[in-house]
């Protein structure tokens, strides 16, 4: 409320860790409770933080951020947004929050420029006066400010949805799988987009199923099945990675696989580009890159190659769920 408007800069930028948003225990059903979504969720992102909600299809993101844009009600739990209760503060979060939902919502007979005027005047407020929030990203809009927005391409239907959902100046946005459907430029451009906003205060929460998206975040929290496996930095998640993950390469990759798995104990592993990526857990001495080598070799596999690697968020999501 009222402490927010005051003067802080700190961790990201305020000088006292301020709650922008705050999850409690959430938990939401469908069905009459027989679909979980969400089970006791809890979380909390700081003012001026880019913050990611990270899981693939039906983890339970989207019912999350209908939670927290005052959409749906949770079955139990407190959530909080701008210092607001989600329920009896409704009023207050829909003034001071932009939402982007996963599946494009804007207006698709009105032209881009229609529809930006609309949702300013909805909130009260002008282009004019909030220019400066879009301006980087209605620049590459303008072309085609008279084109409806159902005649847009995949990324500049994002962008537009982004400015309508900045153009009233909120405190924190939320938003829900931007990149999903994007083509990779379309992609690395909104996301420094989303770097930008972060430096001009405004806090930033998004879902992405993209797992190399999530090293973009200041923190991250990993979510499958409606449950949060872990929250920390990206690097803070990469730096918990139980034991050595290896890199392995052989002439004949499916057999590859099939050689590993049937070892006892079986090595885990999963393909991951050219490369399997194999950990340390089946291992029969302390040199698991010689036992990987002396199982291929025996296999009568060739052109063998096993190095150690550092994981990425991906790896870690996978040993997690594995674990």
């Amino acid at each position: 409320m009222d402490c927010l408007k005051s003067a802080c800069t700190g961790k990201f930028g305020f000088e006292t860790a301020i709650e922008m948003v705050t999850l409690s225990n959430i938990t939401k059903t469908y069905n009459k409770g027989v679909v979980k979504a969400v089970t006791d969720v809890s979380f909390t992102v700081e003012a001026g933080e880019l913050f990611g909600l990270i899981g693939p299809d039906g983890a339970g993101k989207s019912s999350i951020f209908r939670i927290l844009a005052t959409l749906l009600r949770a079955d139990s739990g407190q959530a909080t947004v701008a210092g607001y209760d989600v329920v009896s503060g409704y009023r207050h979060i829909r003034n001071q929050v932009g939402y982007m939902p996963g599946r494009f919502s804007l207006y698709q007979d009105l032209t881009v420029e229609e529809n930006i005027r609309f949702f300013a005047t909805v909130f009260n407020t002008t282009v004019a006066k909030n220019y400066h929030l879009i301006e980087d990203i209605y620049v590459q809009l303008e072309p085609f400010k008279k084109r409806r927005a159902g005649k847009l391409s995949g990324g500049m239907k994002q962008k537009l949805a982004l400015c309508c959902a900045l153009i009233h100046k909120p405190t924190v946005l939320f938003l829900d799988e931007p990149t999903t459907g994007v083509d990779p430029v379309s992609r690395k451009e909104l996301w420094e987009i989303l770097r930008q906003l972060k430096k001009q205060g405004i806090t930033v929460v998004v879902s992405t199923p993209y797992m190399d998206e999530a090293a973009i975040c200041d923190r991250i929290a990993l979510i499958q099945h409606g449950k949060i496996l872990s929250i920390d930095s990206p690097e803070g998640i990469i730096s918990t990675y139980p034991g050595v993950l290896y890199a392995v390469k052989a002439a004949d990759m499916p057999r590859v696989n099939q050689v590993l798995a049937t070892h006892e104990p079986p090595f885990t592993g999963y393909i991951f580009g050219e490369y399997i990526h194999v950990d340390s857990q089946g291992a029969a001495s302390r040199d698991a890159a010689t036992d990987l080598r002396n199982v291929l070799t025996k296999a009568g596999l060739r052109d063998i190659e096993v190095k150690p690697i550092t994981p990425t968020i991906e790896d870690c999501f996978i040993k997690m769920l594995t674990t």
